[in-house]
């Protein structure tokens, strides 16, 4: 199998001194625990930033990112490196791939997703896109927002995107504060509809008749003026 290479992702290197110690204190997730692990770089006020997969290559941590933000996660984690002996660079020998069937590590948020692995690049995959969203599993700047959705909006809790558990990180407060109190009033959905939805929507794909929008957990249960919810079964143990 040759066409597994996911050319809109890109992998980030961190190595050097304690990489895992330095992102535990930045992202979502709990970098001593076992990778490949779903995390992101939140706001202060727990605002998605930017979300990816890490990975453990020996001492060093692997970014598996989108490939149009790979430079910017760079700036932001140098911005927090201070003095530390530690080197953030995207590793071009290195790609991310997929594959619905086969062996391999499954994808750490939900193993309907498939298998995914760190390898040098091969041929382009294909039908990737459409199989996540036919999940309802949202990902990237377009999907999320940036500094626009919290975290848990994002069905963090239910992907396995965040450690309650950990210690602190960048938005962790307000992040641990609506799981304390279960009170998360809307969730990012897929949405199946025939038309652009406007700004009603985060993003349309016309190619596939699906949009992701950000929906009040109360109007889930019904049609929505744009269309017809995905609710997948992680998804409604969450809401049940």
């Amino acid at each position: 199998m040759t066409d597994t290479t996911l050319i809109d992702r890109a992998v980030i290197r961190l190595s050097g001194e304690d990489v895992r110690g330095f992102l535990q204190g930045l992202v979502t997730n709990d970098t001593a625990g076992d990778l490949p692990a779903w995390a992101a770089l939140l706001s202060p006020q727990g605002k998605a930033l930017f979300d990816f997969i890490l990975w453990a290559d020996g001492e060093d941590v692997l970014i598996d990112c989108e490939a149009d933000q790979a430079e910017a996660i760079v700036r932001r984690l140098s911005m927090y490196r201070l003095r530390r002996k530690i080197v953030i660079a995207r590793d071009q020998t290195l790609a991310v791939h997929w594959a619905q069937e086969g062996d391999g590590p499954l994808d750490p948020r939900l193993p309907e997703l498939g298998h995914r692995w760190i390898a040098p690049a091969a041929a382009p995959a294909h039908g990737w896109k459409a199989h996540r969203l036919s999940l309802g599993v949202t990902e990237g700047v377009t999907e999320l927002g940036s500094d626009k959705t919290l975290w848990l909006e994002c069905n963090a809790g239910e992907l396995n995107g965040v450690s309650f558990t950990k210690g602190c990180y960048v938005g962790q407060e307000n992040t641990a504060r609506m799981n304390y109190r279960q009170k998360i009033n809307r969730r990012l959905v897929v949405v199946k509809t025939d038309t652009d939805p406007g700004d009603a929507a985060m993003v349309f794909y016309p190619e596939f008749g699906l949009a992701v929008a950000r929906v009040r957990v109360e109007a889930l249960g019904a049609p929505l003026p744009m269309g017809v919810v995905i609710v997948p079964d992680w998804l409604k143990a969450a809401l049940a």
